[in-house]
């Protein structure tokens, strides 16, 4: 999909008071898996979104699912709009779907901001430039094309990209950056991910935020 056309530069005023807990360092060195991993843990919340202990990746993720923290990641750049990816094919959940900028788990005991920004990279190739906690939103979304479900206690993040993306072709077949109408239509022509209605609803305030209020 060819990226959107500039529209109209939405101001972002650094002296406004957003409401959100800000964190502009994510130049820190990134979090990574042990090398000698044989499978990937993810950390089980209770109703509460306290750690209780964790679960093989793939597991989790089987009916009925094990409740476990993720997080969503929405960046824009400075014109107001979202940066959009599509899921490799090669995705063992959802692939060939379009989603928000980011989305995964944190490792064990990894806090959800690191994460995002940790995975935004190596997605994309790119590091936020601005990362804005968001809120928490729980769902139990089932997946009819893969099976699967999707049980999250997921941590929001909002932010911007100021630096070329390059995707990784492993985990992003394309991406787009997409004006809220654009956005729209996108969604009435193509599939997108389970989780991102639910994901894009809870994130709208502190996208407005971010982005403005035409979102």
């Amino acid at each position: 999909m060819p990226q959107s056309l500039p529209t109209e530069p939405t101001h972002f005023d650094a002296e406004v008071d957003t409401g959100l807990d800000v964190e502009t360092d994510v130049s820190a060195d990134p979090r990574t898996a042990p090398a000698a991993a044989t499978e990937i843990l993810l950390e089980l919340v209770d109703d509460e979104g306290v750690t209780i202990g964790t679960a093989e990746k793939h597991w989790a993720h089987q009916q009925p699912g094990r409740l476990h923290r993720a997080f969503s990641v929405f960046l824009f750049d400075r014109q107001g709009r979202l940066l959009l990816q599509r899921r490799a094919l090669g995705k063992y959940h959802s692939p060939g779907v379009w989603s928000n900028t980011c989305c995964g788990h944190p490792y064990p005991d990894e806090p959800p901001f690191v994460a995002a920004a940790r995975r935004t990279a190596e997605e994309l190739g790119v590091a936020p430039a601005l990362l804005c906690e968001a809120g928490t939103v729980r769902y139990d979304l089932p997946d009819e094309a893969s099976g699967l479900i999707e049980r999250e206690w997921n941590h929001l993040f909002v932010g911007l990209v100021t630096a070329p993306v390059r995707p990784n072709p492993d985990e992003v077949d394309d991406f787009a950056f997409v004006t809220a109408q654009e956005l729209r239509e996108l969604r009435a022509e193509r599939p997108f991910s389970v989780w991102f209605e639910t994901v894009f609803e809870a994130a709208l305030p502190g996208i407005r935020e971010i982005a403005g209020r035409d979102w």
